[in-house]
């Protein structure tokens, strides 16, 4: 039978019938990508497990390498997890927030928590009472939680887009970024990574409500959050063009950025401005935006003179970052994946000031890392696993060196 070209004289089939067609790439992954195969069908629970295990191995076994560090030179480590804007948000959980600012020389600010954004320090003081150690001990041990929650989320977020590998190993690639000894401190990277993962996830998933929820609270955890709050807007302003999901997509937009608009709000009331919030920024804390001359010459700075590790890593990272965000665009991954990473990036890149903090304002960027995830579940079991030894042993030297030697905030 050779007219359907279904089977040859022979009773066998052509080379040609024998080829699966190819998944195009998904263009609009506000449609679940279809199910070719078992890897694609449900969440995958083992493997969300194994995600988590290996995120917090790979954290664990880097945290090993600084405490020996630590423990030659006689300091405590679990104080260096809590310094810097750990302590700041310590402050405000036991404190509450500034209701005078101080000012300084030439009538400009003085340095106020009013800066930092509330979620962090509202759990921590939520649950200082009833963990050991102090606020300060309270926020590192919920930073370690939500560290395992973003995990799960990459996981979710990666699986979704391509297959379960992927997301296993951009959970674990997260984990080994140079920066990621902040992971481990009580900032407010991961719990803002965790909402964001989860948030796009929902978003992928076309659960409008949660993803607008999931946004509402990331931006009362960072200014990162106006990325986020970007993608769901003009994701849901697509779906209501394309009269997608009814009334859903309304209120997410109306949602997702409730949290950082009303947290602005709450700072202007109290200083008695409308951009309460950018003063402080500005004036406070000396932190604003340029057209990228300030990260320029400072990377011109480091070529042409000897320098800091830190600012020389932090240069490398923003190099690498804005070649793997060119990739997740040349690559046709969703636009809602680069679109946060590039809006993330250009955060990082364009501020004038802190520039020592710049590669850890991309720790929430985590779809940059897709591309490397991608990698790393196509190459053979043996090359995964030498890729993740290295990126381990460069994370946990440069996390002791972070924590042990820098004198600034990571």
């Amino acid at each position: 039978m050779s007219q359907s070209g279904v089977r040859t004289d022979a009773g066998q089939t052509p080379a040609l019938a024998r080829i699966p067609a190819q998944r195009p790439p998904v263009d609009d992954p506000i449609q679940s990508p279809p199910a070719d195969g078992p890897a694609r069908r449900g969440f995958g629970r083992r493997a969300a497990v194994l995600a988590i295990s290996l995120y917090m191995g790979l954290r664990l076994a880097c945290l090993g390498a600084a405490w020996f560090f630590a423990t030659e030179q006689h300091r405590d480590l679990w104080a260096l997890l809590r310094r810097y804007d750990a302590g700041w948000y310590a402050q405000i959980a036991n404190h509450g927030y500034d209701s005078v600012v101080t000012m300084g020389p030439g009538g400009s600010m003085g340095p106020t928590n009013l800066a930092f954004f509330p979620l962090l320090s509202g759990l921590t003081a939520l649950l200082d009472p009833i963990l050991p150690g102090g606020a300060g001990s309270a926020g590192v041990l919920i930073s370690w939680f939500f560290g395992a929650v973003a995990a799960a989320g990459l996981y979710a977020v990666g699986s979704h887009l391509r297959d379960r590998a992927t997301g296993v190993f951009l959970a674990a690639v997260w984990a080994v970024i140079p920066h990621a000894f902040v992971e481990s401190m009580g900032y407010s990277e991961t719990l803002f990574t965790a909402l964001a993962a989860w948030s796009l996830w929902a978003l992928l998933r076309r659960h409008w409500l949660v993803g607008g929820l999931l946004c509402l609270l990331a931006g009362l955890t960072r200014p990162t959050g106006v990325a986020l709050i970007l993608v769901i807007c003009v994701s849901a302003l697509v779906a209501v063009v394309r009269r997608r999901d009814g009334w859903r997509p309304w209120v997410a937009a109306v949602v997702a950025p409730l949290g950082l608009l009303g947290y602005g709000a709450w700072v202007g009331d109290r200083l008695g401005s409308w951009d309460g919030y950018l003063l402080v920024q500005r004036d406070a804390w000396r932190m604003s935006y340029d057209l990228g001359a300030y990260t320029i010459n400072t990377i011109h700075g480091q070529l042409t003179t000897a320098g800091p590790l830190a600012l020389s890593v932090v240069s490398l990272v923003l190099v690498v970052a804005l070649g793997l965000t060119a990739v997740l665009i040349a690559d046709r991954w969703p636009w809602q994946v680069w679109l946060y990473a590039l809006v993330i990036f250009a955060m990082a890149f364009f501020g004038d000031s802190y520039y020592n903090s710049k590669a850890r304002y991309l720790i929430p960027a985590f779809t940059m890392l897709l591309p490397v995830a991608a990698a790393l579940a196509k190459a053979r079991r043996a090359v995964a696993v030498i890729v993740l030894i290295v990126m381990t042993l460069v994370s946990a030297g440069y996390g002791a060196y972070l924590c042990l030697v820098l004198n600034h905030s990571p």
